[in-house]
């Protein structure tokens, strides 16, 4: 039979091959028929979507972002990023209302832009859930060996952390060199057995574990506030490490200038400035990532038209005010330059005298990064589910467990993976890949929604915007991505990794999804049954 694609019509030859679309109805109808549970209503999906951004990004990553980068300033940081992310999460609302599907961002750009721009969203989603769980683990463990040792019970440095990475103690000494992070390889073997067993039950956990790490959040916020110095804030921005040339604009306007053509050029590695505070937003960027993991519980939603945009713009504003709290109470109890600390918030309440809060808030890190660690690797399965549905990768990653309802051996898959990685890699090294590819991820979710509004302005929108508003939102969103995309590239291992991953990924699809795509076979998935489709 000639290749079709879905309208009935020939699929292009050449380079339009690589540009063929899937209509939103015949989304719409393999959601329909799809053989997943829909057991989450909104509160689930707000609960989702605050259980996979509170976690890492606060817990571990503020702490660095000030020591290195942008100092007190670090609360403007998070204004800058909550700022990018609102934007984003508009986009996402418009688009998961309108395409309750799974498989997110992947799904929408296949609406959009093409097969071969949905396969690129594919890798970048896999850096943004599957790597992103790996790097909650390693913080996870972090935590977990800390609490440990208060305790006196001690995991041998060498079981703690990824080749190659020193391990220090509690007075910062280093003590060792890591040659497997042993805690987030089980962390995310004991995930991957909950994913297993089912969505609702995982549901369940997850919104329990959320209960207890904002209220440990909350509760440092009030009980910290008292103890802040607010001679701690002071210089907000601090001054340039090393000094600009003599001879520079030092006006606010001429150090913007200078930050923002750093960034063009690659070369963003400023500590502390303007400059400081634009590579502190790149690095807690990591700290926002999860709202949008709510659009990829599309297919197991009650409501999704009413209740994903509830979910998605309802966590984003609830942690968004948490955070800058957060890291206001932090950076005013402990001076700015004492922060790079796998544990920054016990180390606050260490400063306090309060020890015994301390080992309350390790309590609440670690319920709170298993929460993340959960919504991350579901995130990842229900999107490499989609694509095996596609059949851009192989079917075996759309297989259902007929008891459980849950695609088991896609989980498991993901599992190992993510635990490989956790094990073996640096909580930099995955937090900054992690990063780079979330942000590209939202710059092309920008663009499609711009797209869909001019190629589809019949499609039913639940919940849109007016039209020059959005084009607004989503014309700066895609601007401010790809700014703080480029920040990230100057580090020249990131980007080293980041090009070879995405040529990797090109091979795959050139040599297998190019030639299984069940679109360019002119084929409709519903459940297990591949049908052509109606002429």
């Amino acid at each position: 039979m000639a290749n079709t694609n879905t309208a009935g019509k020939p699929a292009s030859g050449g380079l339009g091959r690589l540009f063929i679309r899937k209509s939103v109805e015949q989304m719409h109808a393999e959601h329909a028929q799809g053989e997943l549970k829909k057991t989450l209503g909104p509160l689930n999906l707000i609960f989702l979507g605050i259980g996979c951004i509170i976690g890492t990004g606060i817990f571990v990553l503020t702490g660095r972002a000030a020591a290195e980068f942008a100092g007190p300033g670090i609360m403007i940081s998070f204004v800058i990023t909550g700022t990018l992310c609102a934007l984003v999460a508009l986009a996402y609302a418009e688009l998961a209302a309108a395409i309750p599907v799974s498989g997110s961002a992947y799904s929408y750009s296949y609406a959009s832009m093409g097969e071969i721009v949905a396969w690129i969203m594919g890798l970048l989603l896999v850096l943004e859930y599957g790597l992103a769980a790996s790097t909650v683990a390693v913080g996870w463990s972090g935590y977990v060996v800390s609490f440990l040792a208060d305790y006196g019970i001690t995991i041998p440095a060498a079981l703690t952390a990824a080749p190659g990475v020193e391990v220090t103690d509690h007075a910062g000494a280093v003590i060792g060199t890591g040659a497997m992070n042993l805690p987030a390889l089980l962390a995310i073997g004991a995930v991957t057995a909950l994913l297993v067993l089912g969505v609702s039950e995982s549901a369940t956990v997850n919104n329990v574990v959320v209960v207890i790490k904002v209220s440990v959040v909350i509760a440092f916020i009030v009980i910290g506030a008292p103890y802040v110095n607010p001679d701690n804030w002071s210089p907000l921005i601090p001054a340039q490490v090393p000094p600009p040339p003599e001879g520079s604009d030092m006006s606010l306007w001429g150090q913007i200038g200078d930050a923002l053509w750093n960034v063009v050029t690659a070369q963003n590695t400023a500590q502390y400035g303007v400059g400081g505070l634009i590579a502190g937003a790149a690095t807690i960027f990591f700290a926002y990532i999860g709202f949008e993991a709510v659009s990829t519980a599309g297919a197991e939603s009650k409501n999704p038209s009413r209740d994903m945009p509830i979910g998605i713009l309802g966590s984003l504003i609830v942690c968004t005010i948490l955070y800058i709290l957060t890291s206001a109470v932090l950076v005013g109890i402990v001076p700015y330059t004492m922060l790079n600390n796998p544990a920054p918030i016990a180390l606050a309440v260490n400063e306090i005298g309060l020890p015994w809060f301390a080992t309350l808030v390790k309590i609440g890190a670690i319920a709170g990064l298993s929460s993340v660690m959960l919504v991350l690797l579901y995130g990842q399965t229900r999107i490499f589910y989609t694509m095996a549905r596609d059949g851009l990768i192989p079917s075996v990653f759309a297989s259902v467990h007929k008891k459980f309802k849950t695609p088991w051996v896609n989980t498991i898959l993901v599992g190992i993976l993510a635990a490989g990685f956790a094990g073996f890699m640096s909580l930099d090294a995955l937090a900054n890949l992690t990063n780079v590819g979330t942000l590209a991820a939202f710059a092309i979710i920008c663009i499609t929604v711009l797209y869909l509004r001019f190629a589809r302005p019949d499609m039913k929108r639940p919940f849109n915007m007016p039209l020059p508003v959005m084009i607004g939102v989503a014309t700066l969103g895609a601007l401010m991505c790809v700014f703080l995309l480029m920040s990230l590239m100057a580090h020249v291992p990131t980007r080293n990794f980041f090009l070879i991953y995405l040529g990797a990924g090109f091979l795959v699809y050139f040599a297998y999804g190019m030639w299984n795509s069940k679109l360019a076979k002119g084929q409709i998935v519903r459940g297990h049954e591949d049908v052509d489709p109606v002429r």
